[in-house]
């Protein structure tokens, strides 16, 4: 039965320890819910969303009841051309108007198709720069997680090396007992172990700041716990042909200076209906009503519907329209300036990325064998100090040779997955 007990709590544990990991996949879901960059650019696109609409664009009527009233207490005096004079004394006038009125563009030059057709591209750049803040945002999730791999990694080989210390120790205190190793080979030991365990409240400390860093990305309170992967998957093979091609066709930068000329354009073609007439409609209900104490009128009544229409021809307003027309044909240039500039800088970081991905590739690969040989020789050295055949300072230079291509080896992973995650960025796919 106690048996039972430990198995289940043993389940229970491993459940529990199960539920506190967070995968790539998992941070990446959390932020696209939480990251307050992504909520500001949300909003921000469905600001552009809510404002195309034919509404705003000029092309449904307005419809509005208006009414106003007003009193007068007057003392009057008179007198006609006759020689009648009329005298009146605290005389009131009261009068009263309402009405329900519609107004409606009917032609503007067709501006306001233009206008509705510059709404639909700014909400569809609303959507791309969107899509190229959540890719940013991912990217640097990313990159924040598997530093946490990265850093835990590399308290890995910290307390791995610990562990060839306290043996190192135990070797030279054997050795210095039975007068076959100095005593400073003994103390060089111990101040080795210190030293290492050091590292190791250190490097906690950066895992400690880096989990904070993630925290932060995906809107979660700082101290939120949690565990990573145990390492970093490097099963990415990139076809830079394959790459160069969708870089113009797929990248969110690109797309967005794109659009931005379309824009460009149709707020030069919108200045250019500023020269064509402008007709527009009212009509409505109107009623009016006057009542005065005294006169010859005592009360006025006018009610019914009215229609009419405005016909505006410009003629001349100061050169405002030929002004506005030059600054949107230059708004134009320079956007077609900001994307040629946009696709030399995507290409050459996308050929840097891959130059870069190449080359922590190859010094992988590389590291990896270093490390097997710095490992093998480590230990050789320990056996060495075993039999008493070499020094503690060798021992010392083969531990720290180990340590550091270790840390090398790290390094150059992590490099790697970044590399990996800037071409996916680039072409949007992540």
């Amino acid at each position: 039965m106690r048996t039972i007990h430990i198995f289940l709590l043993l389940m229970l544990y491993t459940t529990i320890q199960a539920q506190n990991v967070l995968t790539p996949e998992k941070a990446v879901n959390i932020a696209l819910k939480n990251n307050f960059d992504i909520l500001i650019a949300r909003n921000d696109a469905d600001i552009a969303r809510m404002n195309n609409t034919k509404g705003n664009a000029g092309m449904l009527p307005t419809v509005n009841v208006n009414g106003s009233g007003s009193y007068s207490y007057d003392n009057v005096y008179q007198k006609l051309s006759n020689g009648t004079v009329n005298k009146y004394s605290s005389q009131s006038s009261t009068m009263v108007a309402t009405n329900t009125e519609l107004s409606w563009t009917l032609f503007d030059g067709g501006r306001m198709f233009v206008t509705k057709n510059k709404l639909s591209e700014i909400q569809a750049l609303g959507g791309l720069q969107f899509q190229a803040k959540v890719l940013e945002t991912l990217y640097n999730v990313i990159a924040a997680y598997y530093d946490i791999v990265k850093q835990k990694q590399q308290l890995n080989s910290i307390n791995e090396a610990i562990n060839y210390n306290k043996e190192r120790v135990t070797i030279a205190q054997i050795g210095f007992d039975a007068g076959s190793l100095l005593k400073n080979d003994l103390l060089q030991a111990k101040i080795d172990l210190n030293v290492a365990m050091e590292n190791a409240i250190n490097q906690q400390y950066a895992i400690s700041e880096a989990q904070k860093t993630l925290n932060r990305m995906l809107g979660q309170d700082p101290n939120v716990l949690f565990e990573v992967s145990d390492s970093i998957p490097l099963l990415y093979t990139p076809d830079s042909n394959e790459l160069l091609q969708k870089l113009n066709s797929s990248n969110a930068s690109i797309l967005s200076f794109q659009k931005q000329i379309d824009i460009a354009r149709l707020t030069l073609k919108e200045n250019q209906k500023a020269y064509l007439p402008t007709l527009s409609f009212k009509g409505g209900y109107y009623l009016s009503q006057t009542a005065n104490s005294e006169g010859s009128s005592l009360k006025n009544r006018s009610y019914g519907p009215q229609v009419g229409g405005t016909l505006s021809i410009p003629l001349y307003n100061g050169g405002e329209t030929k002004r506005k027309i030059s600054i949107a044909k230059k708004e134009l240039q320079s956007a077609e300036y900001d994307l040629e500039n946009v696709k030399l800088q995507m290409n050459t970081e996308l050929q840097n990325t891959l130059t870069d991905f190449e080359n922590q590739q190859h010094l992988l690969n590389i590291e990896k064998d270093n490390n097997k040989l710095a490992k093998e020789n480590m230990e050789i050295s320990l056996q060495r100090l075993r039999l008493g055949q070499t020094t503690s300072l060798e021992v010392h230079q083969a531990q720290e040779s180990y340590v550091q291509s270790f840390t090398r080896l790290i390094n150059f992973e992590y490099n790697l997955k970044i590399a990996e995650t800037k071409l996916k960025q680039l072409i949007a796919s992540l």
